[in-house]
């Protein structure tokens, strides 16, 4: 896991900087943004969006959930996306299958992991408890399941053989699996976690991005050829995305939830602003804390 983990940060890491000069009139360009899922984890894009950052950039963001990584990756291939906002393991098993367009990152999002480990019982929780457990934990080979493994074994929990990671159950449905009466503990995003403790039906544990430490864990991507034919772009998303995270840096739990509060219709902003400061805690900032400002070609 530390070697995967080192080459994920290679990928950011290694990277040429392309810095945006002066604005010009231009005209609103649309961008079809494909995420991963939809939290509270990633507040600087909305608050993007809510803001107007996108629009003072000249792009207009047509914002879809793709439901994991792999189905984020498949709609960029197919064209259907012109960004991807994923783990950035996703690129690299795509460029390991030898395609020729293969897509690279451009920018990073967020360097923790932002789920929450959700049990049955609202008890003290130490790791040694997932031992003989069953724990639902997301696609394998994705970067939610593998930190998961890599904090487990951290904790002496060895993955197969001292507890179950259930990989079977999709991203999505991951909340509902759970709910539903499969296994015994599950990791969620938020406001997801939280509205399922507020259910009744789980109550959170612990932060598994506190427990991993920092890590490129989610990132934008696109194709080569879109990226080639459209490098103003790229730029351009780049600075609202900047703006985005700084705004969320120097802002309020409160003031976030107010400004992202459109993209959650069903979740009362009290609990956007409890998730908020949740995420402020645990993980020291709700994006990332030193916020890119030029375009990263990986």
């Amino acid at each position: 896991m530390k070697k995967l983990l080192a080459l994920l940060c290679a990928v950011g890491v290694t990277a040429s900087l392309c810095c945006a000069c002066g604005k010009t009139a231009q005209e609103t360009v649309t961008v079809r943004l494909n995420e991963v899922t939809h939290s509270v984890f990633y507040a600087p894009q909305y608050a993007a969006i809510k803001l107007g950052f996108f629009t003072d950039e000249g792009l207009d963001v047509e914002l879809t959930n793709g439901g994991g990584a792999d189905k984020v990756m498949t709609a960029v291939l197919a064209g259907q996306s012109d960004i991807g906002l994923a783990g950035p393991e996703s690129c690299i098993y795509v460029y390991n299958q030898g395609k020729e367009d293969y897509p690279r990152i451009f920018a990073q999002l967020t360097k923790r992991d932002g789920s929450f480990l959700v049990g049955r019982e609202n008890v003290s929780f130490k790791w040694s408890d997932l031992k003989g457990k069953t724990i639902i934990g997301g696609r394998a080979g994705g970067v939610p399941e593998m930190t998961l493994e890599y904090v487990m074994r951290q904790n002496g929990v060895v993955p197969q053989e001292d507890a179950t990671v259930d990989t079977s159950v999709q991203f999505n449905m991951m909340a509902g699996a759970f709910t539903g009466g499969n296994g015994d503990y599950v990791t969620l995003f938020e406001p997801t976690a939280t509205e399922v403790e507020q259910a009744g039906k789980g109550y959170i544990m612990t932060s598994i991005g506190q427990e991993s430490g920092e890590i490129p864990y989610t990132a934008y991507f696109a194709s080569q050829s879109y990226m080639s034919a459209n490098s103003g772009v790229i730029q351009r998303f780049t600075n609202a995305i900047a703006k985005g995270q700084a705004w969320v840096q120097e802002h309020s739990a409160a003031e976030i939830a107010e400004a992202i509060a459109d993209q959650f219709p069903d979740t009362d902003v009290a609990v956007l602003t409890a998730v908020a400061q949740r995420y402020k805690e645990t993980l020291h900032s709700v994006g990332v804390k030193r916020a890119f400002s030029c375009v990263i070609y990986a």
